[in-house]
């Protein structure tokens, strides 16, 4: 189990690494990078350890989905699809830029891997549901749909419709994980609309609800193993995140929620994952 923690780490580290060489030398300008770091821990656990997908059939029905409802933290997922082998690692550096198939929100089937075009927030829910109803009634309901909600997403009134839809319709296939970084795009979300009690709401509403520390990779593995096997309800897993993680001068800055790396900013981002990396080799981190 430790060697697959390492390996899951690395991943992580290797994601950070793509976003942070597209944002500092992509085609396509600045990119969500601060909404995409706090995310790349739990993607590199859903993609590389719980997740059965098939990069060689990227449409293949009886794979899992996931639903990047926060569709401006695109860059976690290309990155993520690109190492999986959905298609080539060169290919991030075209995020945004005109004619790519990596275009600044996620688009299905225009990028191999998307299962859901996302963007306009609050979305997501919703058409998550919509698809673990209908693996349901396909019989593939032992997968499942994973759908990966922002904080401040959560402020959206369309998310609460599917919330309060998914228990009564019996959609336990799916299963919300909520990126809790405590920003939105315009500042802190507690200073804006607080969703506190964020858990008893959930509850409330019917899920069965966890909460992980969304950078501790035995935390994310072991809460998103649960939310894989758990039967009866939908599942809500509340991820407590950093935005910016894993770049110093990133974290906890919302300058940083869209926005491209100068070449100093790019030298100091990677020597620190390049530190980090060496430390999950020591056995440190």
């Amino acid at each position: 189990m430790q060697e697959e923690l390492k390996r899951l780490k690395k991943m992580a580290v290797q994601i950070r690494r793509d976003m942070i060489e597209a944002t500092a030398h992509g085609q396509g300008g600045g990119i969500h990078i601060g909404p995409a770091l706090s995310a790349a821990d739990i993607a590199a656990a859903l993609y590389f350890k719980i997740m059965e997908v098939d990069p060689k059939e990227p449409y293949w029905p009886k794979r899992d989905r996931f639903i990047l409802s926060k569709g401006h933290a695109y860059a976690v997922l290309y990155a993520a699809l690109a190492e999986k082998g959905f298609f080539p690692r060169e290919e991030l550096l075209t995020m945004r830029a005109i004619n790519s198939r990596l275009q600044g929100h996620p688009s299905y089937k225009k990028a191999p891997g998307v299962d859901m075009t996302s963007g306009s927030l609050g979305n997501g829910l919703g058409c998550g549901l919509g698809i673990a109803l209908a693996m349901k009634k396909q019989g593939t309901a032992h997968r499942k749909v994973y759908v990966m909600l922002g904080d401040g997403e959560c402020q959206e009134g369309m998310v609460w419709e599917a919330a309060l839809a998914a228990p009564h319709f019996g959609a336990d296939n799916l299963a919300v994980i909520i990126d809790h970084n405590h920003y939105q795009s315009c500042g802190v979300l507690d200073e804006i609309l607080p969703l506190y009690p964020l858990e008893d709401k959930w509850k409330a509403f019917g899920w069965h609800v966890m909460e992980m520390n969304g950078h501790d990779m035995s935390d994310i593995v072991s809460k998103l193993t649960v939310a894989k096997e758990f039967s009866g309800r939908p599942v809500c897993v509340i991820a407590h995140t950093v935005k910016g993680k894993g770049i110093s001068f990133m974290e906890h800055n919302n300058a940083w929620h869209n926005g491209r790396c100068r070449e100093e900013q790019y030298a100091e981002a990677m020597k620190e994952l390049d530190a980090q990396e060496a430390a999950i080799d020591a056995g440190r981190l």
